[in-house]
């Protein structure tokens, strides 16, 4: 009797030992559309982090204790994803850009935002958590578009916020015809997915703790002349991601049909390449007019628009078995605050209708399958309206308000809404 007690006792440790060491499988999409990891559908509500790499190094912004104590709140409110910037590009000290930068010049890179890059997918590894890593910037406060149009001799960078938008406009859209402009982006994604991790000395393709690549954040045409070397471009690039790499996920970054020129087709297009493996949109009822300064608790034309473009993406996901994330929204604080902790009462009902778009979609294994609110701001304490060298990171890059759409620790109504909407999902 004891030798069976004791044979007992030794099957369950070592039955313990073997799930204990369990390694978690990349994330898939299967044939209904649905996310899958570990042979289990998969949902989520997740967060913009898109500072985590900078705040991971050891350098000029960077803060591990409150990293390691962010990412732990996080994962107690039951956050699992990650959406984060790779690295800004170009050189510091530009205005309304994140700094420092990562690739400073044509694959010339800090490796202080490396080793920070590396020792944060470490620590999401130990939690179980996962990232989306995106590699590239339509807009200004990263670089992106404009840095590579600049290396690839098109004069200096446009500023909008000093030059104005509508020659930014003018100047980025060069960069879906830029064949050099192109060719440097592509060097890049080469050496990122060529890391290995210093910390975890695991390849990056093999890292079960990215969730995806991202080609970029909000990529754009720019102009409806540019829509097919726009296509062009995200057809070609996409290869280029897969044949480096076929363990992972692959998303554009795209905003939805508002992000292609109001072009749903475009969108489509973009979508339907095999390489593309889920749909990404992005919802702003603030910036793009659906939501007035003045009136924000006044949501039903937010809420009504919201639901309409959500619908008109849901919809096409379906048809193509694909699924679908809302990888960003955001709502501006009550009477448009910037102070950690001060009321959020329209933001938060706002987030709570998103959550439970989700949380249906996954009642009914439908295609809607994550979402990643903008942005997380954990301990930050904003100390200018516009940020400036060395403040903290919140998540609102350098061009906009420091606290207007970022969620942080204090903002205690919203955390608890996550946590109620995340447990919803287990």
């Amino acid at each position: 009797m004891k030798k069976l007690l004791l044979s007992a006792i030794v099957f369950l440790a070592l039955s313990l030992t073997v799930q204990a060491g369990e390694k978690p499988s990349f994330i898939s999409v299967n044939e209904s559309g649905q996310f899958v990891r570990n042979g289990k559908p998969y949902y989520y509500i997740g967060a913009n982090f898109w500072y985590g790499a900078i705040l991971a190094s050891k350098g000029q912004g960077g803060d591990r204790a409150r990293l390691v104590k962010e990412l732990d709140d996080l994962k107690k409110s039951g956050i699992s994803n990650l959406r984060i910037l790779v690295g800004a590009d170009g050189g510091n000290n530009v205005k309304s850009r994140v700094e420092p930068s990562l690739q400073t010049a044509p694959g010339v890179y800090n490796d202080t935002i490396l080793d920070g890059l590396d020792y944060l997918m470490k620590e999401l590894a130990e939690r179980n958590m996962t990232a989306v890593l995106y590699l590239n910037n339509a807009w200004e406060w990263s670089g992106g578009y404009s840095v590579y149009q600049q290396w690839a001799g098109m004069g200096k960078a446009v500023v909008p916020a000093i030059d104005g938008w509508p020659a930014y406009m003018k100047y980025v859209e060069g960069f879906v015809n830029s064949r050099r402009a192109q060719e440097l982006f592509s060097n890049h994604v080469k050496f990122i997915l060529g890391r290995t991790n210093r910390y975890t000395h695991k390849k990056y393709t093999d890292d079960p703790a990215i969730f995806a690549w991202q080609i970029s954040n909000e990529p754009r045409a720019f102009s409806n002349a540019n829509k097919p070397a726009f296509a062009k471009w995200i057809k070609t690039v996409a290869a280029e991601f897969k044949a480096l790499d076929r363990n992972h996920m692959l998303s554009t970054g795209s905003e939805g049909w508002w992000g292609c020129e109001n072009d749903m087709e475009l969108f489509k297009q973009i979508h339907s390449d095999k390489n593309i493996d889920y749909l990404t949109i992005h919802i702003w009822p603030f910036n793009w007019s659906w939501a007035k300064k003045e009136d924000l608790g006044n949501m039903t034309d937010a809420i009504s628009k919201t639901d309409s473009y959500i619908q008109d993406h849901v919809t096409f996901a379906r048809r193509i078995h694909k699924p679908l994330v809302i990888e960003e929204f955001g709502y501006p604080r009550d009477n448009f605050n910037f102070i950690p902790g001060s009321p959020t009462s329209a933001r938060d009902s706002y987030y709570s209708h998103i959550f439970e778009a989700v949380a249906e979609s996954r009642s009914k294994n439908d295609v809607l399958a994550g979402c990643n609110f903008w942005a997380w701001g954990g301990e930050a304490s904003p100390k200018h309206e516009y940020w400036q060298r060395w403040d903290d990171y919140t998540g609102d890059p350098a061009q906009e308000q420091q606290g207007l759409n970022s969620v942080f620790s204090k903002d205690l109504t919203t955390m608890t809404i996550i946590r109620k909407f995340t447990n919803k999902l287990k």
